[in-house]
């Protein structure tokens, strides 16, 4: 039996909501006073009540006993019963509230047409469907479209049941007349005959792909070869649903040799058909992918390779540029490149002789006491030329002028001008230090 939860049947939930019980099973007053009137006593009415919300919600008729407590009490308080009131009714008050019920939402009653609907949905669906909980799901939504009430859910999976073993049956026949009497005998032995391991044949054609070694990739293409010497299923299965292969092939691979036998020839043989089936398609998409991993395994393997020749390959160019340099440098003295090389230097020579001598005439001599107003001129800063040997303690903001003291002789300053540690004369200007003129900043 096929379980109720797998399929759509309308059915109540374990746990249902206060908004699910405000929207679906709240009576309206129009509603309890169409109860009242067709009831003499509270549990009559709180039963007629129950069966039409239950119908208007799930499109059928629930025992009383499988209307959850919840719902029972609410619409007990929704009605101001007593509490304690519980649902009942006898058997023909209860066939006589399901009529009531029925005339008021507009649904007929035709258990014959539903059950007819349900069997040619089922029916046509079944040949390419196998599950029956498919097939209740589609009967279902036949017969509410119809406007007919649903059939009772154990009805529908016996109906389920029946229809599919049927359209199986027929599908099997048609399977076992494509085949040849030689062919029979060769897929039967498959159950009987056993390899080097000791196990029938009917578990090789189980056998999933190995690691992808070359000998394994070998030994799936002998497999390969070997399943397809089997027979043309194709041809056999033609205008058979891939879903039915599939379902056939599962049912095959999920038995044993034994537990295989006690099937019938017929269907036997179908189910070995499309397990062969299966197998072929299994095999070559198996020896496709293991010839990929060999492939993209050995690209690997060669771009590392590749990529160290090259690495190889630059350091010998590299050493060869190398050695070429220096060739050239011994054979060919005179050429180009020392030519070059020289007039560079001597170009280098000369920019830095005339950027010393630039330099040198930047340094300022000693310039007279300045204008009428006895203000001396501004002072040009000294700058040191380019190779100029710097001084630690000299001043490059300094100048040297001679210093005039209040009594008319012409003294030295206490400053002394920057001289070299070996001749005394100026860095700069290169007279002595004693004839320098003092610097003003």
């Amino acid at each position: 039996m096929t379980s109720i939860e797998r399929t759509a049947y309308p059915r109540f939930k374990r746990l249902i909501t206060a908004h699910e019980l405000h929207l679906f099973f709240t009576p309206s007053g129009d509603e309890v006073e169409w109860a009242a009137a067709r009831t003499d006593c509270a549990e009559h009415l709180l039963a007629q009540l129950l069966a039409l919300k239950s119908y208007q919600r799930m499109g059928r008729f629930p025992k009383l006993d499988e209307i959850p407590d919840t719902i029972v009490a609410f619409v007990r308080r929704a009605v101001g019963l007593p509490e304690g009131t519980v649902p009942r009714a006898a058997n023909r008050t209860a066939e006589r509230q399901r009529t009531a019920v029925r005339q008021r939402t507009g649904l007929s009653y035709d258990k014959a047409k539903a059950r007819k609907i349900a069997e040619a949905v089922m029916r046509s669906e079944a040949v390419s469907k196998n599950r029956p909980a498919d097939l209740i799901n589609i009967a279902l939504e036949k017969v509410v479209e119809a406007g007919l009430e649903l059939p009772g859910f154990t009805t529908l999976d016996a109906l389920a049941a029946r229809v599919r073993t049927e359209v199986n049956a027929a599908i099997c026949m048609g399977i076992y007349d494509q085949l040849s009497e030689a062919h029979r005998e060769r897929l039967l032995a498959l159950l009987s005959e056993k390899d080097e391991s000791g196990t029938t044949k009917y578990n090789k054609l189980k056998q999933s792909a190995k690691a992808p070694t070359w000998s394994h990739f070998r030994d799936q293409a002998e497999h390969l070869g070997w399943v397809d010497e089997l027979g043309e299923t194709g041809v056999w299965l033609t205008g058979i649903a891939s879903g039915k292969i599939t379902d056939f092939a599962g049912e095959a691979e999920a038995a044993d040799a034994p537990g295989l036998r006690d099937y019938s020839l017929v269907k036997r043989l179908a189910l070995l058909v499309c397990l062969v089936h299966k197998a072929r398609m299994r095999a070559r998409d198996d020896l496709t992918t293991m010839f990929c991993k060999r492939f993209a395994l050995q690209v690997k393997r060669t771009k590392a390779e590749l990529e160290s020749i090259r690495e190889q390959q630059q350091a010998i160019v590299e050493a060869l540029i190398g050695n070429y340099r220096t060739v050239l440098q011994h054979i060919d003295a005179d050429g180009p490149v020392q030519a070059a090389r020289e007039k560079a230097a001597a170009m280098t020579v000369e920019i830095l002789a005339a950027v010393g001598t630039s330099t040198k005439t930047r340094c300022l001599t000693p310039s007279p006491r300045g204008s009428a107003t006895g203000s001396r001129p501004p002072c040009t800063r000294w700058r040191r030329p380019f190779g100029c040997r710097p001084v630690p303690w000299a001043c490059p903001r300094r100048r040297w002028t001679t210093s005039v003291g209040s009594r008319g002789s012409t003294r030295e300053s206490r400053r002394s001008p920057p001289t070299t540690a070996t001749t005394g004369r100026c860095c700069c200007t290169g007279t002595c230090s004693r004839t320098a003129p003092r610097c003003t900043t």
